[in-house]
């Protein structure tokens, strides 16, 4: 008999997190909803008035301010409620109800830059002499300003902030898809027991010891995918059609830079990791052809890159073991980096395990009251170094949120990956210090060759991938599932190399991916691990000073580029150094590895 998730009323409280903290009920939700509808009015009372006055000015971003509190909690509440059962058609409606309301207010905001960039600079000075307060929020105007060749007419933006709720219904439609509507097949596990695959036990299977598990489960998984190939390729075209729409209407060439400029990081650090990392595929190929004589393989195939090649250490690591560990392991980071992380793991901010319907993954919403973390725990080392990688984005969130106003509370997602992954490298480097087991000590170093394998060479494949097929769009193909596999297959033969057998059923592996959504997003896994490398080296060389200059970045929010936050913390990332210093550490890694093998 298979072995079924539980329903998401059968989770043990303990194992959720406290949605409560936000509203006690979803009729108090539904109250705040009607209170941000009454914002709309408020906000539009400011139109046509912003450069009349420093008060007024000022009198407009308190009232932002109060709006974005409000927008934080209700849209937390309703994706947080909507991704622990996407199957709920209750909450599909209220995330609905909440993106439609998002929209209007949006809508309403869309005059703010358009008058903001008309304000002459002598004037614009004047204000900030007049009202010290604007002296908080100069950044985000200035930031605006300095968009000015790329703002439209009143008309034109409200037009495309009405086209919001649109924008975002391809990546949407691909989530509903992905997590509600695909069935996969049932395979036989090794105990014997028929288990159905989904999203949260699709890894672990990858990484059993029984070659035909592993097998099984590939086969299974891509089997789906291939069937609904065309689907998921006009779910994506539609995306990458949206974000060339939308770049061309804000006078931009291309996609690419209308994301990154956003964020105010420069194209040539994308096309630098790039190229980076393909001058150095010969250390993944190496890799690759170590893994495969340490199987004792005479083909290694993509259902074989998961596995653990140092059978004798894998071991499970349970949640409350997890948790545990990676306390030890960040104490490098001083009392009140420990003490907010004790809060986290005993105030439920996390939800742990999967159940029917869950959200697939992991990830971490920085609420305005506290972080949410979603996790598909799965009693594996894998996972252990997933929470920590989540916490790291938590207590990023919480220190920005703690330090900064409201305005600059977040931070853009360049910078995001950067907290995540040096708490993993902490992670290993706690591990490997309490470790004299030679067997053990490669089982780590394995598992640190894997984060170099599926963040930094992984991710950049599919940040490759991304430029890939927005070039195509750009050139006016359409993107079709037999282009879209061709060109997935090709980039997984020039990152593995010749010593891996590229199964047909990898080519559609893109329709897995839901990150190709999240617009120019997943490079920065890879610079960021790059970051966190050195970081990590430099709090466990230099101490209290390094670890006082990383809090600083940590509570930076968005009070400055993301480019001037790393250098805060010691870290240029406008050069390609430390990716190329991550990239010879790995080098190293590898001699190690094949010393200890």
């Amino acid at each position: 008999m298979a072995k079924e998730l539980k329903k998401r009323s059968e989770v043990a409280k303990e194992n959720t997190w406290a949605i409560e903290d936000i509203f006690a009920s979803d009729e108090l939700w539904y109250k705040n909803l009607e209170e941000l509808k009454g914002y709309k009015e408020k906000i539009l009372a400011f139109k046509g008035k912003l450069g009349s006055s420093s008060k007024t000015l000022l009198a407009f971003y308190q009232q932002v301010e109060e709006l974005l509190r409000l927008l934080d909690d209700l849209l937390n509440y309703s994706s947080r409620k909507r991704d622990q059962d996407t199957k709920n058609s209750t909450y599909q409606a209220m995330d609905g109800a909440m993106m439609t309301a998002y929209v209007e207010v949006s809508e309403a905001l869309s005059f703010e830059t358009p008058e903001i960039i008309t304000i002459p600079d002598e004037k614009m000075e004047e204000f900030y002499q007049e009202e010290k307060g604007l002296e908080l929020y100069r950044r985000h105007i200035e930031s605006q300003r300095r968009m000015k060749a790329h703002v439209l007419s009143d008309a034109e933006e409200r037009l495309l902030a009405a086209a919001g709720e649109m924008s975002s219904a391809p990546g949407n439609i691909n989530s509903t898809f992905n997590n509600a509507d695909l069935v996969f097949p049932e395979i036989t596990d090794e105990d014997g027991d028929k288990v159905r695959i989904t999203h949260g036990n699709f890894i672990p299977f990858m990484t059993s010891k029984d070659r035909r598990v592993r097998k099984e489960a590939f086969d299974a998984l891509y089997s789906v995918y291939e069937q609904y190939k065309n689907t998921s390729a006009s779910i994506l075209n539609a995306q990458v059609k949206q974000l060339q729409f939308f770049a061309r209407a804000k006078k931009y060439n291309t996609a690419i830079e209308a994301a990154l400029d956003v964020t105010e990081v420069p194209v040539s650090v994308y096309h630098s990791l790039i190229e980076a990392v393909n001058k150095n595929l010969p250390h993944l190929h190496r890799y690759m052809d170590i893994r495969k004589k340490v199987l004792g393989v005479e083909e290694l195939h993509m259902y074989d890159l998961y596995t653990p090649i140092i059978e004798e250490a894998d071991s499970k690591v349970s949640f409350e073991e997890a948790k545990k560990t990676i306390l030890e392991a960040l104490r490098p980071m001083g009392e009140d980096y420990i003490r907010v992380l004790e809060e986290g793991f005993n105030n439920r901010w996390i939800d742990v395990y999967e159940n029917e319907g869950k959200r697939s993954g992991a990830y971490s919403a920085g609420a305005r009251v506290h972080p949410y973390v979603l996790m598909n725990y799965a009693d594996t080392i894998d996972s252990m170094f997933t929470l920590a990688h989540e916490m790291g984005h938590a207590l990023h969130s919480y220190l920005s949120n703690h330090t900064q106003p409201t305005i600059y509370s977040d931070y853009v997602i360049f910078v995001a990956e950067v907290a995540s992954t040096c708490n993993e490298n902490l992670l290993m480097q706690y591990l490997l210090k309490n470790t004299t087991d030679k067997k053990k000590r490669a089982y780590l170093i394995n598992h640190q060759l894997e984060n170099y394998r599926t963040t930094l060479f992984r991710q950049t494949m599919f940040a490759e991938f991304e430029l890939m097929i927005n070039t195509k769009a750009e050139q006016g193909e359409t993107l079709t599932a037999d282009m879209l596999c061709e060109m997935y297959r090709g980039l997984n033969e020039k990152y593995y190399g010749k010593d891996v057998v590229i199964d047909d059923k990898i080519a559609v592996e893109w329709a897995r991916i839901p990150h190709f959504y999240y617009n120019y997003y997943v490079f920065q896994y890879a610079t960021g691990y790059s970051a966190a490398v050195a970081l990590s080296n430099r709090i466990l060389t230099e101490g209290e000073s390094a670890v006082k200059d990383y809090l600083k970045f940590l509570s930076g929010g968005r009070s400055a580029d993301p480019i001037s936050l790393l250098k805060i913390a010691g870290i240029d990332m406008s050069t390609s150094k430390p990716v190329e210093e991550a990239l010879k550490k790995l080098g190293n890694l590898l001699d190690e590895f094949e010393s200890l093998i």
